[in-house]
């Protein structure tokens, strides 16, 4: 999707299951520390009558060996998580393998992270009071973020506390695995074009469509190594990273070694762009849908970020309803929209917006979220911040004069809410604004 313009600088099986939320760690013995829930809270329970604990005395009896946890299902690719996570993302300083070349990650890493400092102190701890603020402490944990093609770190900002966030756009994961076998030269022009393709995330949270698609050719999986950058400047870290399909009843279904062995060698099963003139794929189709679990570097709580390369209009939904079907199974969630394009606007958008105005508990957007006719009829109210004098993109207020007439008159009829920085698309006057849709009282 149409994502926020860059400044000239980046010229840029075995069987299926229930989808599970994510595990608490796993708890040491009660006598280093107390049992904890998943949210890490400790677990008081109620006090033991000591007359009735029977006392085991000592024998020579070996004490039974622990239970190992049960093996994820799915092809495990942690390593490369990790691997993409310090050569693309920059994440830590861990010892290089020897098939890469340290002076080019160097270079690399110069650039990326001078912009995901110059990032985190502008949103990570510039803009935490703003969502502090707004954002209520009962929105759910849960965040479905449309139209969010590479975007993990908007998320992370605004809801750095979310469990589990699921973004979805036409862009698809991508093959992690070439980071193992790529050579100098490929690794020095993939870390080029990744600077290029997805540097605008490191200014402004978002990207150009152009770019977005590009990174589909890349050697280096542009949305898996854009979701770790997010990681990165947040303070976490992947410990975990799987790939997966959506079956017709909504459940997910983690993809093993063979099967995407089998996906790889069968032509009709290569992947597919998901909109006509966008980039054809590079890679499988196996790697289409991505989930990565990570935490917060020295916390043990696991989160968990699911991508879904996926195409939102009506008509491809008519024929691919299990998304769908497997978001309305998680309930009232938080949403997050910006950048998307004004996609929400049209007629033949009509289903994921249903969904939305369905499920949303709270959503925070620019002006390419739900419009305020569908707002109403969805009995939602909406709460302005910032200045909107129209919409962003040239075209937009031609084909739809009705719904950027109706954000304009909604700007006008409330009180001016500071906004102290761009989060999302700027207006047609490059005017920064955001609004809230909740359910009306």
């Amino acid at each position: 999707m149409k994502h926020l313009f860059l400044i000239a600088a980046f010229a840029a099986c075995s069987s299926s299951h229930k989808e599970a939320p994510a595990p608490a760690p796993t708890p040491t013995p009660s006598s280093v520390r107390p049992e904890r829930s998943a949210e890490g809270a400790e677990s008081k329970g109620a006090p033991v009558d000591a007359s009735a604990v029977a006392v085991a005395t000592p024998d020579n009896t070996a004490p039974a060996a622990p239970t190992p946890p049960a093996k994820p299902e799915g092809a495990d690719f942690t390593a490369e998580a990790k691997l993409l996570y310090r050569v693309a993302a920059c994440g830590n300083d861990d010892p290089l393998p020897a098939t890469i070349d340290a002076k080019v990650v160097d270079r690399h890493c110069k650039w990326v992270r001078e912009r995901e400092e110059k990032f985190r102190k502008q949103y990570f701890e510039g803009g935490r009071e703003f969502f502090d603020k707004i954002v209520p402490p009962d929105a759910p944990k849960v965040v479905v973020y449309p139209f969010g093609g590479g975007d993990l770190i908007s998320a992370l900002v605004a809801f750095p506390d979310a469990t589990e966030i699921t973004t979805i756009s036409l862009e698809l994961a991508g093959d992690p695995r070439r980071i193992d076998t790529i050579d100098k030269h490929h690794l020095e022009d993939s870390l080029g074009a990744l600077r290029v393709q997805i540097g605008g995330m490191l200014s402004v949270g978002s990207n150009t469509s152009e770019n977005l698609s590009a990174s589909q050719k890349n050697d280096l999986p542009g949305q898996v190594s854009s979701f770790l950058m997010g990681l990165a400047a947040g303070g976490y870290e992947p410990v975990g990273m799987r790939f997966f399909t959506i079956q017709p009843d909504g459940t997910l279904h983690y993809l093993e070694q063979n099967e995407i062995d089998t996906i790889e060698t069968d032509a009709k099963a290569r992947a597919k762009k998901r909109k006509g003139d966008w980039e054809s794929p590079n890679f499988s189709e196996a790697f289409a849908n991505v989930e990565i679990r990570y935490h917060k570097i020295g916390e043990d709580q696991i989160r968990v970020h699911r991508h879904i390369g996926w195409n939102l209009g009506d008509k491809y939904l008519a024929d691919h309803g299990e998304l769908i079907t497997h978001l309305a199974a998680k309930g009232k969630v938080t949403m997050l929209v910006k950048g998307a394009s004004y996609l929400l606007w049209r007629g033949d958008f009509s289903t994921i917006r249903d969904y939305m105005l369905a499920n949303l508990a709270w959503m925070l957007s620019d002006s390419t979220g739900i419009p305020p006719y569908y707002a109403k009829k969805g009995h939602m109210v909406q709460e302005t911040y910032g200045r909107y004098d129209g919409a962003f993109l040239e075209g937009t207020e031609e084909h739809n004069t009705k719904h950027s007439d109706d954000f304009r008159a909604l700007w006008r009829s409330q009180p001016y809410r500071k906004l102290p920085f761009r989060f999302g698309y700027v207006d047609m006057n490059k005017q920064a604004h955001l609004v809230v849709t909740k359910p009306a009282p």
